[in-house]
């Protein structure tokens, strides 16, 4: 048998007067998904437990069948692991974005998504700003996507704590950020290269003066740090083979860290402008060979982050269209198949940020009844009686007999 699930990122909402008083999914056109429920089963589930931040680092941990408050150590490990980045049993990785402050306000948690010549000049003279302490490591990602590495020498080298508390910048857009800098054990450690950045990046000649026009970055936010994970490999927690097709480091490093091929997708930049067909290509591409296929798509978070609604229904309708349907057809072709689509967690426009509560999840497939609903949108599945209160329940209720 073979399985795909499809992570729309953050897709559920709220209700949008902009969209007459219908959510995202309500007012997108998205045949292919409505299928999916009026063919199987329409759910929900709540991905991110009520004592821990929301974001995709939990949520899709969870969507994983992996419960976040046994396993979940941090964001930045899992970034780290996606770019081959090995830490120690005592290191910490954090998070580093580059972002754009403007009176004390967040002004851009993506420095207006800086182009990459930008970033590793920026990487390089951080580099240079801790050369006189070797257990900072300052490592470029993609565009405002960084990670810093602290070495440590031994158990009792310790910075920082489950106590030390960050806050991911994208929940900041638009507002202040003065009651959200780092706080707890270490902090002043993570306040003093955050600060010390602000100078450095005035040096740059590329930064202050972008060849895209965009406002420069002003210095970097440090936040989700944590240390190596121990997760158990999919193989052995679920005795299926998988792979992830996703432009985002965070789900490339949990898939490495689970065993999974990372699937690299030509054009897939992790923003609204994604090739949305060329990862519906390479997931039936990858089918060939894998049990399990998670395909994972940024651009409807992103278009919360920015507060617009109709970039939100316009990436569901790029994924129902050049990725759930194609997918979905391979799938009818080839035997036995089960789909699932689901998003890791709710991300509202109206505040532009991650949110908690219920997503909604549509299966179909292989021994799949199906119930009343022919709809995949929240309202529809908040009438629903298929209720999995947490997360991590889902991934064998999918590969299981289907059985609440």
């Amino acid at each position: 048998m073979k399985y795909v699930l499809v992570i729309p990122d953050g897709c559920a909402d709220e209700p949008q007067a902009e969209l007459g008083g219908k959510t995202p999914l309500q007012a997108a056109r998205i045949p292919h998904m409505d299928t999916i429920v009026s063919q199987g089963i329409l759910g929900r589930t709540d991905t991110v437990p009520a004592s821990m931040p929301s974001g995709s680092d939990v949520g899709t941990m969870s969507l994983f069948g992996y419960d976040p408050l046994v396993y979940h150590t941090g964001r930045a490990p899992l970034e780290a692991a996606a770019q081959g980045i090995e830490l120690g049993p005592h290191d910490w990785a954090i998070r580093c974005n580059f972002v754009t402050i403007t009176k004390d306000n967040m002004a851009s948690f993506t420095a207006s998504q800086l182009p990459n010549d930008v970033g590793e000049e920026l990487i390089g003279l951080l580099q240079e700003m801790t050369a006189n302490n070797a257990q900072w490591e300052f490592h470029q990602g993609v565009s405002y996507r960084n990670l810093l590495v602290y070495r440590a020498q031994n158990a009792e080298d310790q910075p920082f704590d489950s106590g030390t508390s960050t806050t991911p910048p994208h929940d900041l857009t638009d507002q202040t950020v003065l009651q959200d800098l780092p706080s707890g054990k270490g902090s002043e450690l993570l306040l003093d290269l955050m600060e010390r950045s602000k100078k450095l990046f005035l040096k740059s000649d590329k930064n202050q003066k972008r060849a895209d026009g965009q406002p420069a970055a002003t210095q970097i936010w440090l936040w989700g740090q944590g240390s190596r994970p121990a997760l158990k490999p999919f193989q052995e927690q679920f005795g299926k083979s998988g792979a992830v097709i996703t432009a985002v480091d965070l789900l490339r490093g949990l898939g490495s860290l689970l065993g999974w091929d990372i699937i690299e997708v030509e054009g897939a930049t992790g923003y609204t402008d994604t090739d949305y067909a060329a990862k519906g290509r390479a997931a039936i591409e990858t089918l060939e060979k894998s049990e399990f296929v998670v395909v994972h798509v940024e651009a409807t978070d992103e278009a919360s982050h920015e507060g617009e609604a109709q970039e939100k229904v316009k990436a569901l309708e790029n994924i129902d269209e050049h990725i759930v349907g194609p997918v979905h057809d391979y799938l009818k072709q080839q035997g036995e198949y089960r789909i699932l689509v689901c998003p890791d967690h709710p991300t509202f426009l109206r505040t532009k940020t991650h949110s908690h509560g219920y997503v909604p999840f549509g299966i179909c497939g292989t021994q799949v009844r199906p119930d009343q609903a022919k709809c995949y949108d929240e309202i529809t599945a908040s009438a629903s009686n298929l209720l999995l209160p947490k997360g991590h329940q889902l991934m064998p209720f999918f590969f299981g007999t289907l059985t609440k």
